[in-house]
């Protein structure tokens, strides 16, 4: 080890010395020393005063008791204190009505869009174009359309809100089921490919097979009609879709309807009443009405 030298600046060396170049031996600045036992002081006494050392089951409390889980609540607490009188109003007005106060109408609809991206646009997208915007599953509807399964009338959306869609815990849910025509063995492989074509001619595509459609169209009437209507338009009053428009929840190529037909499909959408309030529900209620596939009121 080299021996510690003074240069002729008359300070002291480590001792180190590399192509010619010697590392001082200099204290460290009072004013840097300082401000780091400064930093030591006030990082033990935080710990000491707030939520800092990790437990089993927790944190150290602190002495101040401070929480910033407690004080969002109180935050969230002073918040509905003040929309109070609104929500309330909200949660009684008849709901054809709210449209025609815009004071309501407007905190419906900048409350019910935050009840959407918080609760509705994980299945629905960001943009509530469903599974189109989605990309990564079928089976969401677009919201933005003015094609309903069950009613796009804001009272309609509100009992689909309020209770769901084939939600086996709530007993006013929705409920429709289409059978497994395949799968069940209702039809042959061959009767369900003769109404796939059918369902395609209805829907304005050209068929696999015309000769099978044809014949489809009496495998249709037996076992299709009663629920999608004679000419296919569907029947909401049992959430039955239009099979001759260009709007498909599954899919409308050959293979996504035969799917369909063959083992069925079974969306389930939770029932919202258990989880919020009827002013949330309302809202978002509004807020979806107002996408641009809203009906008129049933009421009207």
């Amino acid at each position: 080890m080299s021996d510690k030298k003074q240069d002729d600046l008359d300070y002291e060396t480590t001792g180190h010395e590399w192509d010619g170049i010697r590392e001082y031996n200099k204290p460290l600045p009072k004013w840097w020393l300082w401000t780091f036992y400064a930093t030591i002081v006030w990082g033990v006494g935080y710990t000491i005063a707030y939520p800092a050392w990790p437990m089993v089951t927790g944190a150290t409390a602190g002495v101040l008791g401070y929480s910033t889980r407690a004080e969002v609540a109180e935050e969230i607490a002073r918040v509905e204190e003040a929309n109070g009188p609104i929500n309330e109003k909200l949660a009684s007005v008849d709901l054809a009505a709210i449209q025609d106060d815009p004071e309501l109408l407007s905190y419906a609809g900048n409350a019910g869009g935050a009840v959407y991206r918080s609760w509705c646009a994980q299945c629905h997208g960001s943009g509530a174009a469903g599974s189109s915007q989605a990309g990564w599953a079928a089976g969401y509807p677009n919201l933005l359309d003015d094609d309903w399964l069950w009613g796009g009338s804001i009272e309609a959306i509100h009992e689909t809100i309020s209770h769901g869609i084939r939600n086996e815990t709530d007993p006013d849910a929705r409920f429709s089921q289409m059978p497994a025509f395949g799968r069940d063995e209702l039809l042959s492989g061959e009767e369900v490919d003769q109404v796939v074509n059918h369902v395609m001619v209805l829907s304005g595509q050209e068929p696999f097979d015309p000769a099978g459609a044809e014949a489809g169209a009496e495998v249709y009437a037996i076992n299709c009609a009663s629920c999608h209507g004679d000419d296919g338009t569907g029947d909401r009053d049992q959430g039955a879709p239009n099979l001759t428009d260009a709007i498909w929840l599954y899919g409308g190529d050959f293979a996504s309807i035969r799917e369909s037909v063959w083992n069925a499909r079974y969306g389930v959408m939770p029932a919202w009443s258990d989880r919020l309030s009827e002013a949330e529900v309302r809202a978002v209620a509004t807020y979806v009405h107002s996408l641009g596939g809203g009906e008129a009121s049933e009421a009207e």
